[in-house]
């Protein structure tokens, strides 16, 4: 009998072991683990759309426009073929557009309804800010309204304090996403886009192009918050209310722009990442160090979609 319990308990014991590591992707797969990265998907990152860098492409029809900018793109946002090109490999700062990968890498690894405490650190950040408050309460897709229509540094960094435990470790995070993203001439140091003395932050308006595809792409949430103009937050027991106005160049002025996300520092100058649709063409821009981004986004626009015989009036844009 002794011999049989014995038995018994090496045989159950083998098979328990079995089943963990046969499950463990499983496991991991509904783990609600947020802080470290892949684990709440559980799904390798697959990119296979980029800009189509054929010879020249950096500079594609860079002669038919001046614009101030230092760097532009615009492709299409279905075949990656580039319409036009100005020095878009170029490593630059790109100010408050950091903020599209802040947006991708959470909702890689948090859910909507997740609650982030607000730090004194995120509440007290400054510049362009959604209005925090420290000791509040809000879930991620609060945080995101608050990051994507008003460009809120606070809401980025209780994003990256929530998600992975402080910004620096969050950067980390972005930066390895930019790498499954395939993206070399990317490099980040925090969530918000700030300029940081003696530390370089930069990409480029293909890698741009690149994140703001897939983010776009694949995340529906993040299409209906970048393209909302007003959003209304009633305040609960956890936070007071917020109203918020989305400051996206050309979202209400230009026919068939959707958003995405404009940027400025003194650095990075005027920035502006565009998704626009009309007759069925989608198109994908990058501005990066204008003087005037609201004026050259809508000449490129005009001009990419004049490139498939498309011709748009935009009387509000021209008053």
């Amino acid at each position: 009998m002794r011999i049989f319990l014995f038995l018994l308990t090496i045989a159950l014991l083998f098979s328990a072991g079995f089943y963990f590591v046969y499950n463990k992707e499983n496991l991991e797969r509904v783990t609600s683990v947020a802080n470290v990265f892949g684990e709440k998907s559980g799904i390798e990152i697959v990119n296979n759309w980029f800009p189509k860098t054929n010879a020249g492409w950096e500079k594609k029809n860079s002669e038919d426009l001046y614009v101030s900018a230092k760097s532009a793109l615009v492709v299409n946002y279905d075949t990656g073929e580039v319409i036009f090109a100005k020095d878009a490999d170029e490593h630059l700062p790109v100010a408050s557009t950091v903020k599209i990968m802040t947006a991708l890498v959470a909702l890689e690894n948090a859910s909507l309804d997740d609650s982030f405490t607000v730090s004194e650190n995120a509440a007290s950040i400054g510049e362009n800010v959604m209005g925090l408050t420290a000791g509040e309460s809000l879930t991620l897709e609060e945080l995101l309204y608050g990051a994507m229509l008003v460009s809120g540094n606070d809401a980025a960094i209780a994003i990256a304090e929530g998600v992975a435990g402080s910004e620096d470790s969050f950067a980390q995070i972005m930066n390895e996403m930019a790498r499954r993203l395939g993206l070399v001439d990317t490099r980040f140091i925090n969530a918000t886009g700030l300029d940081e003395d003696g530390v370089q932050q930069y990409s480029s308006a293909h890698d741009l192009a690149t994140i703001a595809r897939y983010t776009w792409e694949n995340h529906p949430e993040f299409r209906k918050i970048a393209s909302t103009y007003e959003k209304y937050i009633a305040a609960t027991n956890n936070h007071k209310e917020y109203l918020l106005y989305n400051d996206t160049n050309l979202l209400t002025s230009y026919p068939g722009v959707k958003g995405i996300k404009p940027g400025f520092t003194w650095d990075a100058l005027w920035c502006l990442v565009t998704y626009a649709e009309n007759d069925g063409k989608k198109l994908l821009a990058v501005i990066l160090g204008s003087e005037d981004r609201r004026g050259e986004m809508a000449l490129l626009l005009d001009y990419a979609f004049g490139k498939y015989g498309i011709t748009l009036d935009h009387p509000e844009l021209d008053l």
